[in-house]
């Protein structure tokens, strides 16, 4: 190559460096939201410091929050099942003084499910209470309650936790999460956007590989397992913005030792907001994230719900690139089963939320995720006031 030619393709480099470094930062430039939002809630703020354990527990100053666990879960004679446990607290006024049992300021919605892979069989429940001795989320420490469903951290050094959860018909689990990777931020500077608006964004907390161990109760019958979770905690006070319809997100955990988060938000036109995103998380646990144009989750195969009548996307197939290899990647998440809504009560927020296998090109079986399709059944703007 002359010295022509290499000036040349060096120019042609940097210009490309360039171009992939403003795209995926242009987002985060200028990003100055206001401190709350207009009826006083707090906003998510750059540049954030995070204290733990405290920041593992509740922040009343945000009008919602929640702390969701999904997880793979294997027993003997080839036994699987797929379990959900999410536990949501939404604020009724900002800044509530009154700390009285059964306060009104804070409504707290849980929501439980396990699949058995063997049967098909999907079993959930929704529950709704308001702030009080049997549904609470402690500030300070991890420490939440809905009853007798619970999620607490028991161990602050190592972070390790229990959450126990029983459903309709004979199911139940408990559980032991011990992190087998550290704590990761998503977002840009500490703050993960949803959309143009700068209040709908969020913290965004994750523990990408939990290790589980512990009992899985179904149709009466009591299981040894052990598997992998994944835990998100979100700190918020929106996550729509008007002209959007919902999302579709997935967690992945690769068997090489990596994970994929990413979300579609998507537009009421059919389009992919700018704002929606994907996360690569790499054995020692560094993020790189890249932004929309840089994924595709693009639906295989749709279900359509018996009891809403929403029709879901659920098995996608995702395209990015592996920011180890520089190469293209095209991963198929292929559903447990079909039958994962999670219809809610008269009035709620109704989505499918699923365990998936994880399928590479040539059909090997690569890795396990958890797929979470919003806004299909109803309006989900209305269902999140």
């Amino acid at each position: 190559m002359n010295i022509m030619n290499f000036q040349n393709h060096f120019l042609k480099l940097l210009l490309a460096l360039m171009l992939i470094y403003g795209k995926s930062h242009a987002l985060a430039e200028d990003y100055q939201p206001p401190a709350t939002t207009t009826n006083g809630f707090a906003v998510p703020q750059p540049g954030h410091q995070f204290s733990f354990p405290g920041d593992h527990g509740s922040h009343p100053e945000f009008k919602i929050e929640w702390w969701y666990l999904t997880g793979h879960l294997f027993g003997a004679n080839n036994r699987r099942f797929g379990f959900q446990a999410t536990f949501f607290r939404s604020a009724g006024t900002p800044h509530a003084k009154n700390e009285a049992a059964f306060s009104p300021d804070s409504i707290y919605l849980a929501h439980m499910a396990l699949l058995d892979v063997q049967s098909g069989k999907f079993i959930h429940q929704e529950r709704l209470n308001r702030a009080g001795w049997d549904a609470f989320s402690k500030t300070g420490e991890l420490d939440l309650r809905n009853g007798n469903w619970a999620l607490r951290m028991t161990d602050t050094n190592r972070e390790t936790m229990t959450v126990n959860g029983s459903l309709p018909g004979e199911a139940a689990f408990q559980l032991q999460l011990r992190p087998a990777k550290p704590l990761v931020v998503f977002g840009q500077n500490s703050v993960s956007r949803k959309a143009a608006d700068p209040t709908a964004a969020s913290y965004y907390l994750t523990f990408p590989r939990l290790q589980a161990t512990g009992d899985v109760t179904f149709a009466g019958q009591k299981i040894s397992v052990q598997g992998q979770a994944w835990m998100d905690h979100e700190i918020s006070s929106s996550q729509l913005a008007d002209g959007q319809a919902g999302w579709d997100w997935t967690c992945i955990q690769l068997r090489d030792g990596r994970e994929i988060m990413a979300y579609r938000m998507r537009r009421k036109d059919g389009s992919t907001d700018p704002f929606s995103t994907l996360a690569w998380v790499d054995a020692k646990g560094k993020v790189t994230h890249l932004a929309s144009d840089e994924f595709k989750l693009e639906a295989v195969s749709t279900w359509k719900s018996p009891t809403t009548g929403a029709n879901y996307p659920v098995s996608l197939r995702l395209k990015t690139r592996d920011p180890q290899s520089h190469q293209p990647v095209n991963f198929l998440l292929e559903p447990l089963a079909q039958a994962q809504e999670l219809a809610g009560a008269s009035g709620s927020l109704s989505y499918w939320e699923g365990g998936c296998r994880v399928l590479d090109e040539q059909k090997r079986e690569v890795g396990s995720a958890f797929l979470e399709l919003t806004g299909y059944a109803g309006n989900l703007q209305k269902s999140l006031r």
